[in-house]
């Protein structure tokens, strides 16, 4: 059986932090953000953990 490959667009969107929590980037802080609140763009700031029912899913994914 051949390895499994990564992929890659996952890859670019999860990171894996050493304790083996997969960590995300919040939707809505790229553009249009003009009318958004400057509360509302802190609060998009920063990485945040994926949900614990998508994990097994994106590990797949990203050949883990």
């Amino acid at each position: 059986m051949p390895k499994m490959k990564t992929h890659k667009g996952t890859a670019k969107r999860f990171k894996l932090t050493g304790s083996g929590k997969l960590m995300r980037r919040r939707a809505g802080k790229n553009h249009l953000l003009e009318h958004k609140s400057s509360r509302v763009t802190r609060r998009l700031d920063g990485p945040t953990a994926v949900a614990k029912n998508d994990i097994r899913e994106i590990k797949k994914l990203l050949g883990k």
